[in-house]
């Protein structure tokens, strides 16, 4: 029975490997591990030893993933099309699996109470994929006990310039024998972790929190406007790059 077991969990993470290809990375985690790490309110009532999966989009994902997404989309209507693109990608993982119990949550998925559906900066964390900073990673916190401070994660090889998009549930798959991974503690100095939550808190807009590791790859400069623009006034921008990837196309023959 475990190898059984072993054989399907390897099937289903070289398929998904296969639907996120380039500028993304997937990252296995136990329903039970992410319920031990959130409240109750976000906690799934399923066995824990449920498989799901993280999903990140790394700095490629913009020309690697998005702008084709983009260049094969004829409209957008009212959903921004990142969302469209990802939406695209977790229907593919549902239907490459028509046996299974599956649910796909996006990070911008709420409840009709306007609570998340799924804390992605645990998940990240429980599945070893990123680390996740908070106020309770501080030796020492400089912070005023009344304040908010939201906590942030870092990737090892990105530091902040990557994106938790969701997670797939597969219901109906348990595999105990999974082996956690320990995210990489790589921002360790109580001085930096402090720095990136101020950052990240309070000066989020200008991107510097997400320079808080030296970083393998950043955010191009198309990547970054398209980002820094509101979803609502993005359309005269995603066309602008619609067109230059067609005549890039048009120009290579």
């Amino acid at each position: 029975m475990k190898m059984v077991r072993e054989e399907k969990f390897g099937q289903i993470t070289d398929t998904l490997r296969k639907i996120f290809t380039e500028g993304f990375e997937i990252h296995p985690f136990k329903i039970g591990w992410y319920n031990e790490v959130v409240q109750k309110p976000f906690q799934f009532s399923l066995d824990p030893d449920t498989i799901a999966f993280v999903i990140i989009s790394t700095p490629d994902m913009f020309e690697k993933a998005l702008i084709p997404f983009i260049c094969r989309e004829n409209s957008f209507g009212a959903l921004d099309p990142l969302d469209r693109c990802m939406q695209h990608l977790f229907q593919l993982s549902k239907s490459a699996f028509p046996d299974e119990d599956i649910e796909t949550i996006h990070d911008f998925e709420m409840t009709p109470s306007r609570r998340p559906k799924v804390l992605v900066q645990p998940a990240g964390h429980v599945s070893g994929a990123a680390y996740y900073y908070t106020r309770e990673s501080l030796e020492q916190d400089p912070f005023d006990p009344q304040e908010k401070v939201c906590g942030v994660c870092i990737h090892p090889k990105y530091g902040g310039w990557f994106a938790l998009r969701g997670i797939i549930i597969f219901k109906s798959f348990k595999y105990p024998e999974l082996i956690r991974q320990l995210p990489n503690n790589c921002v360790q100095e109580n001085e930096s972790r402090v720095r990136l939550l101020d950052l990240f808190n309070n000066h989020w807009q200008d991107w510097r929190f997400r320079d808080i590791i030296p970083s393998e790859k950043q955010y191009s400069e198309d990547q970054k406007s398209f980002f820094s623009t509101p979803p609502k006034d993005r359309f005269d921008l995603i066309e602008k790059m619609r067109q230059g990837r067609l005549e890039q196309r048009a120009d290579l023959g």
